[in-house]
């Protein structure tokens, strides 16, 4: 993990999530801010944060939904649940859900500080032991020692060139591939097909990956990249 510890603030008070960010941008950290539950997700597949902090009282999706939603998509970060709500029973369906620790409303920062920190370390620390072996792409998750792609916890059903272009692509998200290198990954040793193969690979490829939260792009005369939605 960097010196510096990502955080994804999913808060609707605005009140409170200006004071937050101050603060803890004041010690060190990179915030990143949503107020909508139903733009959470999205914002939080783009960022990749280190730790989330998430309300549970949002608009548009309640700060569980949320986070079922994460969790089903294969998004492993550490997650505290920062509210008012802060019942016993509140924080056992929370913890059900997924998260990784709760801190109620009111509350110290000294205490929120080295509560984010010590699951930036905890997540540094499992990302060591697993060698990164998993790398979150928009909604996708790509397990490097074996290849298979998920999404929702599920494997993509994709066809072997399928499958070797998307993992071309998705180890360097936003980065163009040359339809050549492509071609050289897709069909090795097939000097009798043409480069315009690949051209109905992706276009297959594309339509299998709508709704991941990733868009395969063109970019004529460089390639084709992945693209995490915003």
């Amino acid at each position: 993990m960097t010196s510096t510890l990502k955080v994804l603030l999913i808060e609707d008070d605005a009140s409170m999530q200006t004071a937050l960010q101050r603060a803890l941008r004041r010690r060190g950290m990179e915030i990143f801010a949503c107020t909508d539950g139903r733009l959470a997700l999205a914002q939080w597949m783009a960022v990749q944060p280190d730790v989330a902090v998430l309300d549970l009282s949002l608009p548009g999706l309640d700060g569980l939904q949320v986070l079922a939603q994460a969790r089903r998509q294969g998004l492993a970060t550490p997650v505290l649940i920062l509210t008012a709500r802060g019942t016993v029973g509140d924080r056992i369906i929370g913890l059900n859900t997924g998260a990784d620790d709760y801190l109620p409303k009111p509350f110290d920062l000294d205490e929120l500080d080295a509560r984010l920190r010590a699951l930036g370390r905890r997540r540094a620390a499992s990302n060591t032991e697993t060698g990164d072996s998993a790398q979150m792409v928009g909604g996708l998750r790509y397990e490097k020692e074996s290849g298979a792609i998920y999404h929702q916890g599920l494997v993509l059903e994709l066809t072997p060139r399928e499958l070797a272009l998307l993992q071309a692509l998705i180890v360097k998200p936003g980065h163009a591939v040359s339809k050549e290198r492509l071609f050289e990954l897709v069909f090795p040793g097939e000097a009798e097909v043409q480069y315009e193969a690949v051209e109905v690979v992706v276009y297959r490829l594309r339509k299998k990956l709508s709704g991941t939260g990733v868009t395969l792009v063109t970019l004529r005369g460089l390639g084709y990249l992945l693209k995490v939605d915003a």
